[in-house]
């Protein structure tokens, strides 16, 4: 399952790899997988107690957090992970959003040009409005729907302007994290294992993926083979499916009951930020710069199951104690 690492034969010994939002879903998987090729530091705000990783303690909020930071890790590269990533609490919390999600974004891509680091942003599939027929390319305009989605397409144009040289990547992924409760995969695996109904949503198309995968992703474009990648990327799943789909997929592997999950629309859901309805995105540019296949949407899943028989869920969330 770490085919995509080995294939490529990365070049990274000794590398610094900082990981600003260390303690989020994608953060602390990112951090594990990086251990196995960079030295990885982990940026936290104090969640993290006993992480196997070099943490360094700091709020990007405050004034030259930036700086300080970037001096006491040295990075050869930088991950930024750190968002708001609720939508609710981004249309309750505008100017927080927009600072956390387009400002600091633009300001870490800068200083990072500045001092020749190579940097990767995590942006979101949600900058899309849904409304297209079929799938997005790199190429489609934007037409974001709520402030979370506006502020993170603020916070690519932003990165796009300060380092032309970074990185952009729109995600959609799922796996185990810190809360126990961060990801739509724990949701369905935490509700049915309850033997508690839920709802699905039949008219939410999106492309999930493992998180462990869109680790590996992000580390394989760090470098592959000594040549550097730039731009914009759409690192999502490779199959289209709805969010009542995924939940079904989740209970059938899990052995949970199928049948307590109802189709229901996300029209009327009583959720107060916009949903797109269309969230396919193309992985063709991503498979052909990376001259790879990107992994499967079954393979993840049996992952996610095997990560859950073998304690992983208890090992993540042992990092808070």
């Amino acid at each position: 399952m770490y085919y995509i690492l080995r294939n490529l034969e990365l070049d990274t010994p000794n590398m610094k790899l900082l990981i600003t939002g260390a303690s989020g879903l994608l953060g602390i998987n990112l951090a594990l997988e990086a251990m196995r090729e960079y030295q990885v530091i982990g940026l936290d705000r104090g969640k993290l107690k006993s992480a196997p990783f070099q943490v360094l303690k700091a709020d990007l909020l405050h004034r030259n957090a930036i700086d300080s930071v970037l001096d006491s890790a040295q990075p050869d590269a930088l991950i930024n992970c750190a968002a708001l990533a609720n939508l609710e609490e981004c249309e309750e919390y505008p100017d927080r959003a927009r600072i956390l999600n387009a400002e600091i974004p633009g300001e870490l891509a800068s200083a990072c040009a500045q001092q020749n680091i190579r940097f990767i942003h995590l942006s979101t599939d949600a900058v899309f409005d849904g409304t297209k027929e079929g799938f997005y390319t790199e190429e489609d305009e934007p037409n974001p729907q709520g402030v979370y989605a506006q502020t993170k397409l603020d916070g690519e144009r932003a990165v796009q302007k300060a380092n032309p040289q970074a990185i952009i990547a729109r995600v959609n992924f799922y796996g185990w994290s810190l809360t126990n409760h961060r990801s739509l995969g724990e949701f369905f695996v935490n509700n049915l294992s309850e033997e508690k109904y839920v709802n699905g949503f039949t008219d939410v198309i999106f492309c999930p993926m493992l998180v462990n995968d869109t680790a590996r992703l992000l580390l394989a474009m760090l470098q592959k083979n000594g040549k550097n990648l730039s731009g914009l990327y759409h690192v999502v799943g490779g199959q289209a499916m709805s969010k009542y789909q995924f939940g079904v997929e989740i209970a059938r592997k899990f052995g949970l009951k199928e049948s307590h999950i109802s189709p229901k629309s996300v029209e009327g859901s009583g959720l107060t930020a916009p949903r797109s309805h269309n969230l396919w995105l193309s992985i063709h540019k991503l498979s052909t710069d990376l001259g790879s296949q990107i992994p499967e949407f079954s393979t993840g899943l049996d992952e996610f199951y095997t990560q859950y028989q073998q304690g992983y869920p208890q090992k993540i969330r042992g990092y808070q104690q």
